[in-house]
């Protein structure tokens, strides 16, 4: 569905547009209490927010852990399919969190790649069909104090490769009568 409203969309609004609109109007996201302030124009960038309100406080008044994470969750993972294009296959695939301290202010993270990350991919993918990157991202407030430092695995492969690849596996699982 959101890949449809994407495309459709797109003939009439930027795309850094879109992914921030999207994002925010969508219910998944809404639900996690983050909002998308910035978007640049090439994608590269993405800036959330994560206000502190009734909706995310815990029993002790500091954000929910759950929230900060789920804020985190998908926008690399999305910002990488915008950034690749339909020739690539993206997941996540692990991610941890790591509390520093209590969340007691608004809290915001910068999610970034650069021209150079994005063509090592292409090239890696090249090469070896499927890799694994790691990034990472603290959540901080305003005046960076860091709350929790995030680690993200995004599983990207050519979808070639990942078709093919899908397909032995499900040749597998019939063949062993699972």
């Amino acid at each position: 569905m959101y890949d449809y409203l994407n495309r459709t969309l797109a003939r009439y609004f930027k795309k850094s547009t879109l992914f921030k609109a999207l994002f925010n109007l969508s219910p998944m996201y809404r639900r996690s209490t983050g909002r998308i302030r910035y978007v640049s124009d090439d994608l590269m960038t993405v800036k959330i927010e994560i206000p502190i309100s009734y909706k995310n406080k815990n029993y002790v008044g500091t954000i929910f852990g759950g929230s900060l994470f789920s804020a985190t969750d998908p926008i690399y993972m999305i910002q990488l399919i915008q950034l690749l294009g339909k020739e690539y296959v993206v997941w996540d695939k692990a991610s941890t969190i790591r509390f520093r301290k209590p969340a007691t202010k608004n809290t915001y993270a910068v999610f970034e790649f650069t021209a150079d990350e994005i063509v090592k991919i292409q090239t890696d993918v090249a090469q070896q069909n499927e890799i694994n990157i790691v990034k990472h991202l603290q959540l901080t407030d305003a005046s960076q104090t860091v709350f929790a430092e995030v680690e993200k695995t995004i599983y990207v492969a050519s979808k070639e490769y990942y078709k093919t690849k899908k397909q032995r596996q499900t040749e597998r699982i019939v063949k062993s009568g699972k």
